[in-house]
């Protein structure tokens, strides 16, 4: 294989009496072997994300596997040609995944039934089911499962209030929801299960493995997998790939995030690159102009040159107009 470098993601609920000690440790281990990521760590088990050559995480892995809590982890892997990460950080946290919930899900004790790929592919097709996307609603927004249902939320512990506001959508059907590594669901299903739903599933092993899947190839997917890391986005769908995505400014087929150049909006939008240099990376013109404008900084713009820019703009505007 060409590329040199891997990207592992990973989960493992189990207990951990001293999360801020164990960080402590695993980030020197981390930093040590030349791993780069982000990995969160509580009492409740360890949820990471990093990038090293094939050695540092062969190495990473083997050492992980070593520590009996974590000896059956499941790593998903993509090959690349670098790091996905800058830096590496390990925190400790009250939960890996936060449903802000007053009496937290144990998914070692409630979870929803695991769907392996073809199973999953299988009963989106049947009848009376109902597909939850359980991310946020800009994952969902540069792809998803053809026909699931788009959470109005920013935030997964936003997540159980709107299902309780739209719970005629669910009620009496097979519950089919997904996530993009699979622990969001684990938690979230067992939510589910607490709240009276029966016939709840999810994806084992999330969208990442649906793509990676030999027999289903991704298929019923459009768009792209939105990714916590530099990469932002991966392809799921090998069959017949589509592009979802709307750019922000324009509503053309776009894949490509970026984050608004106003510091204290940092909003996450599509966007090409035209339209990035066009708006200079403002969501909306109070950002454009906003006198932090990361953009302007970036680009050391001076007070014509962004005079010029926003008059390009508003002739662009006219001429889209008439």
């Amino acid at each position: 294989m060409d590329k040199q470098y891997r990207v592992l993601l990973f989960y493992k609920y189990t207990q951990v009496e001293d999360p801020v000690a164990f960080a402590e440790e695993h980030l020197a281990f981390c930093k040590k072997i030349g791993l780069k990521g982000r990995i969160l760590v509580g009492k409740e088990g360890i949820n990471g994300t990093c990038s090293g050559t094939i050695e540092q995480t062969d190495a990473y892995m083997e050492e992980l596997r070593k520590d009996p809590r974590f000896a059956d982890t499941v790593f998903k892997m993509d090959y690349e040609d670098g790091h996905a990460f800058k830096k590496m950080h390990v925190r400790p946290r009250e939960q890996i995944v936060n449903l802000s919930l007053e009496d937290d899900i144990n998914p070692n004790e409630i979870t929803g039934r695991y769907l392996e790929p073809t199973e999953f592919y299988a009963k989106m097709q049947e009848e009376n089911t109902v597909v939850i996307d359980a991310r946020n609603d800009y994952e969902y927004d540069v792809g998803h499962f053809r026909g699931a249902v788009r959470p109005d939320i920013r935030t997964f512990r936003e997540l159980p209030q709107w299902i309780k506001e739209n719970r005629e959508i669910f009620e009496g059907k097979q519950v089919l929801a997904y996530c993009t590594g699979g622990i969001r669901c684990e938690k979230f299903t067992g939510w589910m299960l607490r709240e009276g739903f029966d016939n709840v599933n999810h994806l084992h092993g999330g969208i990442v493995t649906y793509g990676k899947d030999p027999e289903v190839q991704g298929r019923l997917w459009d768009g792209q997998c939105y990714v916590f890391d530099e990469r932002l986005v991966v392809p799921v769908n090998r069959v017949n790939p589509t592009v979802v995505g709307k750019d922000h400014f324009d509503g053309t087929p776009c894949e490509r995030y970026v984050n608004c150049a106003n510091p204290e909006c940092n909003e996450q939008i599509l966007c090409s690159e035209e339209n990035e240099h066009l708006h200079m990376r403002g969501c909306t013109d109070d950002c454009m102009t906003h006198p932090r404008n990361r953009y302007v900084e970036e680009h050391e713009m001076t007070e014509e040159q962004v005079a010029e820019r926003l008059k390009q703009l508003e002739e662009h505007r006219a001429v889209v107009a008439s």
